[in-house]
């Protein structure tokens, strides 16, 4: 009876789905490919996207009860999407082996960010944050990777303002 009415659900992620469409936006923004020098490839993309949801999650664990319940549920879009694309690029062998290593790679992001916004931390980890979530293993010049960290800083401290409703809203 459960599997009969599940169709009145909405899809998981669907109530983080504006923030999340918000976040892809920012994601696809040509300044993290131009002056941060981010690969425009798949990895560089994914980096940048994965950053942006795991600093908006830390946002939304901060927050009152819907904020938090946001959380997952941004989480949930960012899974239900990444399902998708690799279904698009034709990854259906071994598809849910390579979705949970990109949820892993996400809740990676999570932790190291907690760390990097700890309030103790100096600009020099978190900078060593900004490389290793959205560079990977290329090592990015200085003037890309402090351009990067200056951006990815000023996402933070601009979501950090915003009231949860209107994060949850897209709002960004």
């Amino acid at each position: 009876m459960r599997k009969l009415f599940s169709w009145l659900r909405p899809p998981p992620g669907a109530e983080a789905a504006s923030l999340y469409g918000a976040l892809v936006g920012a994601a696809r923004d040509p300044h993290w490919y131009r002056e941060g020098k981010v690969p425009d490839t798949l990895d560089g993309r994914f980096g940048v996207l994965s950053t942006l949801v795991a600093l908006a999650v830390l946002r939304l664990e901060r927050g009152e009860e819907d904020a938090v319940r946001g959380s997952v549920a941004l989480t949930e879009a960012f899974i239900a999407d990444m399902d998708a694309q690799m279904r698009e690029e034709g990854f259906d062998a071994g598809l849910g082996k390579q979705v949970r290593s990109m949820v892993g790679a996400l809740a990676a992001r999570v932790d190291r960010w907690r760390f990097a916004e700890e309030e103790e931390v100096d600009a020099d980890q978190w900078r060593e944050a900004a490389r290793w979530s959205v560079f990977r293993d290329t090592q990015p010049d200085e003037g890309a990777l402090t351009y990067v960290s200056e951006q990815l800083r000023r996402f933070a401290e601009r979501i950090d303002g915003e009231p949860d409703a209107n994060l949850l809203r897209g709002e960004l």
